[in-house]
């Protein structure tokens, strides 16, 4: 009955993710095509987001399909970390993106080009609606799976450029200033800039196998040998992470000559579960030196 709702919750997630991305790829064209009709910068900076979130999207849903995939010989993980590394590679494109946004705003600043102000609000206006179907498609999947919640973060961010463009539109068609489409442009940027940042950092951090965020390893020997009295000492701590909310450890802790080895290493897993939420955790027991040293 678990394994079925589990299975249910998945392809759930994997229907509305192939939604919102067949939402998004449709109208980033559109808004390319309307971008360089009317001149708009702003339409082609949120066409440019819509494009990473895009690639984002259809990785987060072949991410559900890959990890259908039970672990095998070659990859003892399984395929968990195949999200991890589209969404560092989907954090290098976002970073591209901005770089090239904010020269061709400097670039606009310097040489204004003519916007048609009411056909930028008009494919602004669609794209808004798009992007609130594609947050909607979201919203109603499993919004605990950090899958789900980096692709609803980035079709916010869609949203918000289809504002911003919708902005910039209404005030050329009102004023005729046409420098608010490079300066919302920059905005957009910004925004941009902020996700794609804190995206990269954070994969990069489990690709290269650092602790997990919120885990201080230099808290982990002192807990155990308190809690524990049979531990005299806990070193060669290792920490890392498969997926972001998928913790692991490999420990080695001495313990006195005699001692019953099995109870021991089952009560430090019980304390790493309990104090650390570590439930993933490989435990040397030691009676005299370590072997390794």
């Amino acid at each position: 009955m678990g394994h079925g709702h589990a299975h249910h919750h998945h392809a759930h997630n994997e229907a509305r993710t192939l939604i919102a991305a067949g939402l998004t790829g449709s109208f980033m064209l559109a808004e390319v095509v309307g971008g360089v009709l009317f001149g708009s910068l702003a339409l082609l900076a949120d066409a440019g987001h819509m494009l990473t979130d895009f690639v984002s999207l259809s990785l987060a849903f072949f991410a559900f399909r890959l990890s259908r995939r039970p672990a095998d010989w070659k990859r003892t993980y399984g395929y968990d970390r195949f999200q991890v590394l589209a969404a560092f590679v989907n954090g290098v494109a976002l970073l591209v993106i901005v770089a090239w946004i904010v020269v061709e705003a400097i670039r606009r600043f310097a040489e204004p080009v003519e916007v048609a102000g009411l056909g930028l609000m008009a494919v602004a206006g669609l794209g808004l609606m798009v992007n609130i179907a594609a947050f909607l498609a979201l919203h109603g999947a499993d919004r605990d799976n950090l899958n789900i919640r980096g692709a609803t973060l980035h079709v916010l961010g869609d949203l918000l450029g289809s504002v911003a463009a919708l902005i910039a539109g209404l005030v050329i068609w009102m004023t005729g200033w046409t420098p608010i489409d490079p300066l919302l442009s920059l905005l957009v940027a910004v925004l941009i800039l902020r996700s794609a940042w804190g995206l990269t950092k954070d994969s990069a951090r489990i690709l290269l196998e650092a602790a997990p965020k919120d885990l201080d390893v230099r808290h982990i020997a002192p807990d155990l040998m308190e809690a524990i009295p049979e531990v005299e000492d806990v070193h060669h701590v290792h920490a890392w992470s498969i997926t972001e909310g998928k913790a692991m450890i490999t420990l080695h802790a001495r313990v006195p000559v005699g001692s019953m080895p099995d109870p021991i290493a089952a009560a430090i897993k019980a304390r790493l579960a309990e104090r650390f939420h570590i439930t993933h955790a490989t435990v040397e027991i030691e009676c005299e030196g370590c072997a390794d040293s």
